[in-house]
């Protein structure tokens, strides 16, 4: 007959094995069981920054402040065009006259007499000039230099201005001369332009702006040569003037 096999341990009344046979969780189970200690412990993050949006929604309100501002200048400069109908002031050669060129081997002397014609055809807008510098070309190369004096310029006015164009021994360039004689020798003349450069600001009814700067260019000038003492005189009807805005932005001129 086959010997029976008794277990050397009885089982707990609570299922723990007594008496070896290795040790078993106790039920119901204890705090320690129910959270393991050998876990890491969750610790809730802040909530990020959302930066990039902030740097979205300043950029869009930025870019909608500037179309605001586009817009009610717009408008402003609308209703002053519909109000007071601004127009640029005209300029024209009234009289140019050279009565001295001598042109050596590397020095100039020159001496025009020049006659300038400012018209303002508004009726509500008064000009203020500063002082105008007075520049004579001639295939680029600078023949004599002037000035006139700053004004005021009153609605529908017309004002002359003279003044003397002069090289007195000016230093030129061997290639400059070159060009020069070139273009004597072949015509028996000399094609100037004249260019004037200034800062003007405007009186619109109780507003003033600000000084701008303006460049007028006279072009299509053709001289002869003076003969002796005698002055030569340049038909004055073909000249035409340009003026242009000088708008400065940074280091910029446009």
């Amino acid at each position: 007959m086959a010997d029976k096999v008794y277990p050397s341990a009885k089982p707990a009344a609570n299922g723990a094995v007594v008496n070896g046979g290795g040790a078993q969780p106790a039920f119901p189970p204890n705090k320690a069981q129910l959270f393991n200690t050998t876990r890491p412990v969750y610790r809730p993050q802040p909530p990020r920054k959302h930066r990039r949006s902030c740097c979205c929604s300043c950029c869009l309100w930025t870019m909608l402040v500037i179309i605001l501002i586009v817009f009610l200048a717009a408008i402003a400069g609308a209703a002053l065009w519909v109000i007071y109908r601004p127009h640029r002031p005209n300029f024209s050669v009234s009289n140019l006259q050279l009565s001295q060129f001598n042109l050596t081997d590397t020095k100039l002397n020159s001496k025009f007499n020049f006659t300038l014609t400012a018209r303002n055809p508004n009726k509500d807008i008064t000009f203020f000039y500063d002082s105008i510098s007075v520049s004579m070309y001639s295939n680029g190369v600078d023949v004599g230099d002037g000035s006139f004096p700053g004004f005021v310029h009153g609605t529908k006015n017309t004002t002359t201005l003279h003044t003397v164009i002069a090289s007195s021994g000016q230093n030129l360039e061997s290639t400059d001369v070159s060009a020069l004689r070139s273009e004597i020798k072949n015509r028996n003349s000399i094609p100037l332009k004249v260019q004037l450069d200034t800062n003007v600001k405007m009186k619109i009814g109780a507003l003033k702006t600000k000084r701008v700067g303006i460049r007028v260019t006279c072009d299509g000038i053709k001289l002869s040569l003076p003969g002796g003492k005698t002055a030569t005189t340049a038909n004055t009807s073909n000249i035409k003037c340009k003026v242009d805005l000088r708008i400065k932005i940074w280091k910029w001129t446009v």
